[in-house]
């Protein structure tokens, strides 16, 4: 029986993190070629080996890509053959990023939103010219939150030295309508553009945040990199042929 991406090859950008590199793993199970990008290939090879990825398959191709950087990205796209998906799921910020909400500069604050959220549009906006370019079917998934769809439950982050960054509800909601934006002005069936916006993901957080976050799920609490990975490959698969400027959230109830 055929893998649900047969004949695709699709760019994940930021994949040496936690997300990225599980689902460049999970792509080439479902017979996909795949172009990981990051800004160190050192630390995408190493991260990408710990998620279980044969760095020598002959449909895996590993290439460095500062994704905020404006020339770098068109060059990227210039010289890609072939593509038919990508999935952004880089996470690009500040040093002073996480900060609680009073503590935050106006500065601060708009170099986050011009970091993550601006390459989101450059990443989404050079997929959009491929496609104008190419005229072949493409589907792009960029990865907003929870917290692009719902206020957050600050009361979870009691008795723990976290929050929720405002900056990240901004951005993560931002991208969901710059999707719906995309879609509505690129006009055509060929070209998809959804998200997915995942619950917490587990990271080794905080006993007391894991415990806190559960009660307000259905039984779960903090999902598993894996439990992502389903609705990005429908995505990005024949099995979502029509389906565009949608949100897939997948939290457990976390958001009811």
């Amino acid at each position: 029986m055929n893998s649900s991406l047969d004949n695709k090859k699709i760019v994940v950008v930021g994949s040496a993190g936690l997300l990225g590199s599980n689902l460049v793993a999970r792509l080439l199970t479902q017979g996909a070629e795949v172009i990981a990008v990051d800004l160190d290939l050192n630390k995408l090879e190493s991260r990408l080996a710990l998620s279980g990825v044969d760095l020598d398959d002959q449909r895996l191709f590993l290439q460095e890509l500062d994704i905020t950087d404006e020339p770098a990205v068109r060059l990227f796209f210039k010289y890609q053959q072939g593509l038919t998906g990508a999935v952004n799921t880089t996470y690009p910020r500040n040093l002073s990023y996480g900060a609680h909400f009073f503590d935050v500069s106006m500065a601060s604050f708009n170099e986050n939103v011009s970091l993550h959220l601006g390459s989101c549009f450059l990443f989404t906006q050079q997929c959009a010219a491929y496609f104008k370019a190419q005229q072949s079917p493409f589907s792009l998934v960029n990865i907003s939150s929870v917290y692009g769809v719902v206020a957050p439950k600050f009361g979870i982050y009691e008795s723990t030295p976290m929050t929720m960054p405002v900056e990240y509800a901004a951005i993560k909601s931002a991208t969901l309508h710059l999707n719906k934006y995309v879609a509505a002005y690129v006009n055509d069936s060929r070209f998809r553009i959804n998200a997915v916006s995942p619950g917490g993901i587990f990271d080794h957080q905080p006993e007391a945040f894991l415990k806190a976050y559960q009660k307000n799920t259905h039984g779960e609490g903090m999902l598993d990199v894996e439990d992502v990975m389903g609705s990005i490959v429908f995505l990005l698969s024949e099995q979502s042929k029509f389906v565009t400027g949608q949100n897939v959230i997948v939290d457990d109830g976390f958001s009811l």
